[in-house]
């Protein structure tokens, strides 16, 4: 027993000294000395995700723009607080009663419970919309209703009207990206918009079809032709709640039809509308036209229900992956809603950002020169230190509870997500797992990498105001992270 201790003690000792044998800080100083950053904002954090302690860094407490860096702290609170298991929950439900001819008395209720994967046409493993209609459907029709004299409602309110960001640009909020987070999201809140290309340069290509349709959406169209191979670069402007949408910017020419995504105006009256339209189609008629309970008197909002139908969303842990895999600006959103929910009973993103606050000082994470304003980094004011990434990082390595569902919910360099093509052929492909972030002059990755001799380093690279292009930036922060795999 004693030869056994003193081998593994000479074990740890040397396994110490590999570790320090690597010139960390001389590394990120050669790194960071390149003149391609001669004028722009870096900040490059290292840590020991085991322990947490700062390795290197290069203004690793400066406060920079991480774009969409900021999921990884959004989600890591989200799987903290409310648990991978999570799942949230929605249901179908009636007032009044259902008399002897099968006339319901009262009204029918899709109540969201703020589900961002309700009838997603990307989620895996989860109903599409259509899928939903008909089985809501169906158990209204088991509820032996034949008819309503009122209407199908929208049932909202567990998150705030302020679906969107407040510091969101209004370029955004028009686009599928840009989409606001409701209490009940249906089709990930977005519409597929199909021009018919034009075959000259400056055409103006027609709407084609909207898929799905949106009752009383109206589009300006001011989209031109551009050279072929020129891309999407159409951009769609128009408010939540707004039907009127503007169409600007160029779709390449061509013969065939070119597709872009919008958001849905008003998510939660969109759903109500095609379950009406679904029950009529089977002949259960409403009297009345549907409706959005946020918009409906005070006294309809408190109206007790009866439940028909529960419909559970996947796990939290399968929402995070999606959320960080993909970044899906409007899963974070809602993520930062239900942890407001959840710890202040409030669905808010400002109840939301201040449980974040609170909770990570409460587990020794400092947030100092942390600027929050939404969940999803959509805001070009929000502001996080490279250091605080690390130390955000290497908390939940050392969380045994969370760490499998937040490690498992990574791109993975070479295989997955936003990592699917990069850093192939490199040390990094298959051990490192990292977050990207990219906004007009920010680029920025954070994550993890095992290394071969065992250690797990948690890293953060920030980058903000370079010259040139966004792939040059992209290039260089991989080639630091290919040196952090070796």
């Amino acid at each position: 027993m004693a030869r056994f201790t003193i081998l593994l003690l000479f074990w740890s000792a040397s396994l110490s000294i590999v570790f320090a044998q690597k010139d960390w800080q001389a590394m990120v100083n050669s790194w960071a000395d390149d003149a391609y950053f001669t004028h722009a904002s870096v900040g490059v954090a290292l840590a020991d995700a085991s322990n947490g302690r700062l390795l290197a860094h290069h203004h690793g407490g400066k406060s920079l723009i991480p774009a969409s860096n900021l999921k990884l702290l959004t989600t890591a609170t989200a799987l903290s607080v409310l648990g991978a298991d999570y799942r949230f929950e929605t249901e179908i439900a009636y007032s009044g009663y259902v008399d002897a001819q099968g006339i319901l008395q009262g009204d029918l209720y899709i109540v969201g419970g703020g589900d961002p994967t309700l009838g997603s046409p990307d989620m895996a493993d989860t109903p599409s919309w259509q899928q939903l209609l008909e089985r809501f459907r169906l158990a209204i029709q088991q509820a032996g209703i034949r008819s309503v004299s009122g209407r199908v409602v929208a049932d909202d309110l567990i998150f705030s009207s302020a679906a969107n960001g407040s510091h969101w640009q209004w370029l955004d909020m028009g686009n599928y990206y840009g989409c606001g987070a409701f209490g009940l999201n249906v089709h990930d809140n977005l519409y597929y918009l199909r021009f018919r290309q034009q075959s000259s340069l400056g055409a103006i290509p027609p709407v084609s079809a909207i898929e799905p349709n949106i009752p009383g959406l109206q589009f300006h169209n001011e989209v031109e032709s551009a050279a072929r191979g020129s891309g999407d670069n159409a951009y769609i402007y128009g408010a939540p709640y707004s039907y009127q949408r503007f169409l600007r910017g160029t779709i390449p020419v061509g013969s065939g039809l070119f597709t872009i995504k919008g958001s849905i105006p008003d998510p939660p009256l969109f759903a109500a509308q095609q379950l009406q339209a679904e029950l009529e189609r089977v002949g259960i008629v409403c009297s009345r036209p549907p409706a959005s309970l946020r918009h409906l008197p005070r006294a309809e909002q408190q109206r007790a229900k009866t439940n028909l139908y529960t419909h559970r969303s996947p796990s939290l842990a399968a929402i995070a992956k999606r959320t960080n895999e993909e970044s899906v600006n409007l899963y974070a959103e809602v993520l930062l809603r239900a942890i407001g929910w959840a710890k202040q009973g409030e669905g808010s993103a400002t109840a939301g950002l201040e449980a974040v606050y609170a909770y990570w000082q409460e587990q020794g994470v400092p947030t100092a020169g942390v600027q929050l304003y939404d969940g999803s980094g959509m805001a070009p004011r929000n502001v996080m230190p490279a250091a605080f990434f690390c130390k955000l990082l290497s908390a939940m390595y050392q969380n045994e509870a969370v760490r499998p569902s937040f490690w498992e919910s990574l791109p993975v360099a070479g295989r997955s997500g936003s990592l699917k093509n990069s850093l192939r052929g490199t040390a990094a492909e298959g051990r490192l797992r990292a977050k990207s972030g990219s906004l007009e002059q920010v680029r920025a990755y954070s994550g993890y990498v095992s290394r071969r001799d065992g250690q797990v380093l948690a890293f953060s690279i920030l980058l903000n105001n370079y010259e040139g292009s966004g792939g040059v930036a992209r290039r260089k922060l991989l080639e630091l992270m290919a040196q952090l795999a070796e």
